[in-house]
């Protein structure tokens, strides 16, 4: 966690960093890009599930019977921030299989550079999981904010938010709007410019994901 924002953990592991200045660079493809996605993805929802709660199952291993633990209660939720969050839904996955999957489209306004939601759909039952938001950037803020006000608004208690890279703005942006929400990221970086990009940042994710650009 970091003094100034209290829920905010940032991952400085030496391979979140090593593969995450691989990412930032000019030069890296997209094929290549897409991979380091998916790799700093499986990584952070290493961290974001890190207390997870646990119950004994009774087992037998070769030599005996023992009580060892395993993830209790209802599978998480992984909820996509579309389009960019896509690009992080498999590393996610990988490392959490049986998640259920939800989609919030969102775009940002050019003008207003506030958010626009034109698409949603979650899993019935998703206010009884843990629901973790994925979107690669947290820039202004403003999508994570009307994501997580939608999902609470139809019952979700428990939202984890992870990104790639976060700026200043954004994560106080969120935590004064949703202070209990846990936000784990790779890096603070260090402001927004004057169209909303983060400095030094990656570019536009969704862009270099998807090759658009």
């Amino acid at each position: 966690m970091t003094p100034a924002f209290p829920n905010l953990e940032v991952v400085d592991h030496p391979l979140v960093q090593h593969k995450l200045t691989y990412l930032r660079r000019m030069e890296t493809s997209t094929a290549g890009f897409r991979r380091l996605v998916k790799e700093i993805a499986q990584m952070l929802a290493y961290e974001v599930t890190r207390d997870l709660p646990t119950e004994p199952m009774r087992i037998t291993t070769p030599i005996t019977a023992f009580d060892s633990p395993v993830i209790s209660g209802k599978k998480q939720c992984i909820v996509s921030i579309l389009r960019a969050g896509n690009g992080m839904l498999d590393g996610m996955l990988e490392l959490l299989p049986a998640a259920r999957v939800g989609h919030v489209g969102l775009y940002r306004d050019p003008d207003t550079l506030e958010p626009v939601e034109y698409y949603f759909k979650v899993p019935e039952d998703i206010a009884e999981r843990m629901v973790i938001v994925v979107d690669p950037m947290l820039a202004t803020g403003n999508s994570a904010v009307a994501a997580i006000t939608r999902l609470k608004e139809i019952g979700v208690t428990t939202i984890r938010f992870v990104c790639l890279l976060a700026a200043p703005e954004g994560v106080k942006n969120l935590l004064d709007h949703h202070p209990d929400v846990l936000v784990t990221t790779a890096a603070l970086d260090e402001k927004l410019n004057d169209h909303g990009y983060i400095v030094p940042g990656l570019g536009d994710a969704g862009d270099r994901i998807f090759g658009t650009k």
